[in-house]
């Protein structure tokens, strides 16, 4: 992604690996200050996705790639199977939602199965890890160059939370389109939804669209149905955290109201998602766990003062709040699904497991 530090325009991914160490953008200090967290080890990994240094489940996937390279690189030869299997663990138990996460460390544990020997299977991780982080990018290069397809010269679209490349690797899913339609030259408008409690569309997706030069505005989440209704706005795409077999998509919380509302004012309602996303073991969006979160996101609001993030109460002292992550949108309100391999409607995600 492009990336304007003293004006001077670079190159980032929003994960990697150097050695032994995991870099990412550190996302909660976004869009005030730019920052690459360093994390040494896979308990340090583990802790950056639950505390959401990096999240979004294109790039949770790749995280925990790396993470689980990690652990491979710090297990003893005695004790490596062990060591490796409970941090699988670790890293499994921080956000139960996102579908890559678990599809990342099935292809790690699949990869080292391949060793003869410790130093072997060390070596299998590291290239399996840096694998999944590379096709990350050449798919969300393909759903860029497919939903590109769907937006018209002049188009103004809904985007919600952040689906862009600092949930990926780099391109984003929702973003992908986006940035290639821009790209092409033509002339677009964003309606990026602030995303409460977090405010990912406030933060990270305008910060994005800014470094891009895309023209935008930020809009609070309630404000959506107002512009659909007045037909100011003519396709949505959002990303997704994982999609079953039936077409279900579950993304942030507040997509099943935008997609209820697109519908009903006949705007088409479009997931970027790539296939590592589709979980073909889960038949219906009742069956996705969601994670609940903590109080104080909704209670209270992070922000800079100066120099220094500071958390401020936002609520009464004694008021509880309920913080689902994610909510689930039915296939029902979804136009179609654009992934790698092309733009499916919801009821045919087999066809692309035939």
């Amino acid at each position: 992604m492009k990336v304007k530090i003293d004006d001077e325009i670079k190159e980032f991914r929003t994960v990697w690996m150097e050695s032994h160490i995991v870099k990412m953008i550190d996302q909660p200090k976004l869009p005030h200050k730019f920052e690459i967290y360093s994390s040494f080890n896979h308990k340090k990994t583990a802790d950056a996705i639950k505390n959401m240094i990096v999240r979004g489940a294109p790039a949770i996937g790749a995280t925990v790639g790396f993470g689980m390279a990690q652990a491979c690189l710090e297990a003893s030869d005695t004790e490596f199977n062990e060591y490796v299997k409970k941090a699988s663990e670790t890293l499994k138990d921080t956000r139960p939602t996102a579908y890559n996460l678990f599809y990342a460390i099935d292809r790690i544990m699949k990869a080292i199965e391949k060793g003869s020997s410790t130093k072997e299977k060390r070596e299998l991780a590291v290239k399996e890890a840096n694998r999944i982080a590379d096709e990350d990018v050449e798919t969300n290069k393909k759903i860029g160059v497919f939903g590109n397809e769907l937006i018209k010269d002049g188009y103004k679209i809904l985007t919600h939370c952040n689906a862009g490349a600092l949930a990926t690797v780099d391109y984003g899913t929702a973003l992908a389109p986006i940035r290639f339609a821009h790209s092409g030259g033509k002339k677009i408008f964003v309606f990026v939804d602030e995303t409460r409690p977090r405010c990912q569309g406030s933060r990270l997706t305008a910060w994005e669209l800014l470094q891009e030069g895309i023209d935008h505005a930020i809009i609070t989440d309630n404000a959506a149905g107002h512009y659909m209704k007045r037909g100011e706005i003519d396709i949505c795409i959002v990303g997704a955290d994982r999609v079953t077999a039936d077409g279900s998509v579950a993304n942030k919380i507040g997509t099943y109201e935008k997609a209820v509302v697109a519908k009903e004012n006949k705007i088409p309602f479009y997931a970027a998602v790539p296939t590592s996303t589709i979980d073909m073991n889960i038949k219906s969006g009742k069956d996705i766990p969601i994670e609940e979160r903590d109080e104080e996101e909704v209670t209270h609001m992070w922000g800079f003062y100066g120099e220094d993030l500071k958390k401020i109460r936002i609520s009464p002292k004694g008021s509880r709040s309920k913080n689902p992550a994610f909510d689930v949108t039915p296939k029902k309100y979804i136009t179609g699904l654009i992934t790698e391999r092309g733009i499916i409607k919801p009821n045919e995600i087999k066809k692309l497991f035939d």
